[in-house]
């Protein structure tokens, strides 16, 4: 936020994992033919947007750390989840990428860094970028490590069941919120946001 920005100028975001999250998990998803959406989730992204949350996808990718894949490969499968969106009339605002290991990674990629989920740096980063109001905003994921990004970042956690959600539940605050995929997730948003109206 610029020195002098007035709180009522910031948006809210909903942040969303990826792997897990939005499309199916795969180990080290980076191949453009191995995607595939969960079920119902270009339509609860559609629904966001039409709400007026920002949506910001901040995922780990410690695959380039580990020389698996670059981070153009991530990128080009993001440019892929763009255009699937964009025919089901729906966008996401910005990827953020932690491509760092703290013990795995090769070269400069090898470091303990403040981006890499649990830590909050890549929602924090999203934030200052695209102006966002964290204390009104969601962090989305199916990790301990997503929840304790959005929680030290200052957003609300939703745990998704899909991807590793359903081992996660076992060992998170049973006060933070699970629902069955990222559609039950964005009902309750919405439910929250006083926008339960915003449909297709």
């Amino acid at each position: 936020m610029n020195k002098g920005e007035s709180i009522s100028a910031l948006r809210k975001a909903v942040f969303l994992d990826r792997d897990g999250t939005i499309n199916e998990e795969r180990n080290y998803l980076h191949r453009i033919e191995d995607f595939a959406f969960i079920p119902g989730v270009p339509l609860a992204i559609r629904r966001l947007n039409q709400a007026g949350f920002l949506v910001i996808v901040v995922t780990n990718q410690s695959g380039v750390a580990r020389g698996y894949f670059e981070l153009a490969d991530v990128e080009r499968l993001h440019e892929h989840v763009a255009c699937r969106l964009a025919s089901e009339q729906a966008y996401v605002d910005g990827f953020f990428i932690c491509p760092h290991h703290p013990e795995a990674g090769i070269g400069h990629l090898r470091r303990q860094c403040d981006c890499r989920k649990g830590a909050p740096g890549l929602l924090l980063q999203a934030a200052e970028q695209l102006h966002v109001d964290l204390s009104q905003s969601f962090m989305v994921g199916d990790k301990n490590a997503d929840m304790e990004a959005g929680r030290r970042a200052g957003c609300t956690p939703l745990l998704v069941m899909t991807g590793y959600g359903s081992e996660t539940a076992r060992s998170i605050d049973p006060a933070i919120g699970r629902f069955a995929s990222l559609v039950e997730a964005v009902d309750f948003i919405l439910r929250q946001d006083g926008s339960e109206s915003v449909t297709a």
